[in-house]
């Protein structure tokens, strides 16, 4: 199938590592027009020495996105090489793990400062660009359909968001909240052609994985080899995520063959969270 982006100028946050840089590579494969953020240099530098490796050149730019100034200040530097923003994928940002019982004030703040803010700041400096060019503040009936698609954001969440842990409450509660503006944002901006989704992962095969590894390791009393054949049993398809997997559902829900979805929240975790 072809998911028709190449060209398409995509920015993803987050994109130097794990499932952003994933979804970089994805999308540069398909011939979209990438450029990925990211809080660090180093780590920029070394994704597109990666990519480039492999024949894929994507633009970077620094900042942190947990800070609104700076989300907007990207989103305007990503947009001088290519033209304008036509893709957002939010991957940046991840909650420092803490076990229940050592959560205080500050823990729970951070949490929201370090997964929550990031990916509304991104997604607040993509709108009003994506809203000027549906002409959405000058237009006051949307009970006609959009003529044709201006944007779509794939914010990718984890599923702490929906499945509780013990060790992960202040970024599962980030998640959440996520999770409940994608839904709100999704309908507000429908009607301007203007698509909304978001990927739950579930257990991913990442750098990340080993710091969730060994607090899961400590809270049982077990080895990290056996906190990882756990997590492993408790998924379905008893096995863990891949990158590229969650990867390949953004390029889906990003492209106009996914014209028709809007406010989906798609789980790809191998069936962890079965629910109706």
């Amino acid at each position: 199938m072809d998911l028709a982006l190449a060209g398409k100028v995509v920015l993803v946050t987050g994109g130097s590592k794990g499932l952003g840089l994933a979804a970089a590579r994805a999308f540069a494969q398909e011939g979209a027009r990438v450029v990925i953020a990211s809080r660090s240099l180093e780590n920029l530098a070394a994704a597109q020495t990666a990519l480039a490796a492999d024949g894929l050149e994507v633009a970077t730019v620094a900042a942190d996105f947990a800070d609104a100034a700076e989300a907007a200040r990207a989103v305007a530097e990503a947009e001088r090489p290519f033209g304008p923003v036509e893709v957002l994928i939010n991957s940046a940002g991840a909650a420092k793990r803490t076990p229940a019982e050592e959560l205080d004030a500050a823990a729970w703040k951070a949490g929201l400062d370090a997964k929550f803010f990031p990916y509304i700041h991104a997604q607040d400096a993509v709108l009003r660009s994506f809203r000027r060019r549906a002409g959405a503040d000058g237009r006051t009936d949307t009970r006609l359909p959009p003529p044709r698609q201006i944007g779509a954001i794939v914010n990718i969440v984890g599923t702490g968001g929906r499945i509780p842990s013990g060790t992960h409450l202040p970024g599962g509660s980030a998640n959440a909240a996520l999770l409940l503006s994608t839904l709100g944002l999704a309908r507000e901006y429908a009607p301007y052609g203007i698509r909304i989704n978001a990927i739950n992962p579930g257990f991913t095969l990442t750098d990340r994985i080993e710091q969730n590894l060994a607090l899961e390791a400590r809270r049982l009393g077990v080895s990290r080899d056996e906190a990882l054949a756990a997590g492993a049993a408790a998924t379905p398809l008893r096995r863990y995520g891949e990158a590229h997997e969650i990867a390949e559902v953004a390029l889906f829900l990003a492209s106009e063959r996914a014209s028709y979805v809007v406010g989906a929240l798609v789980a790809v975790d191998g069936g962890q969270s079965l629910a109706l």
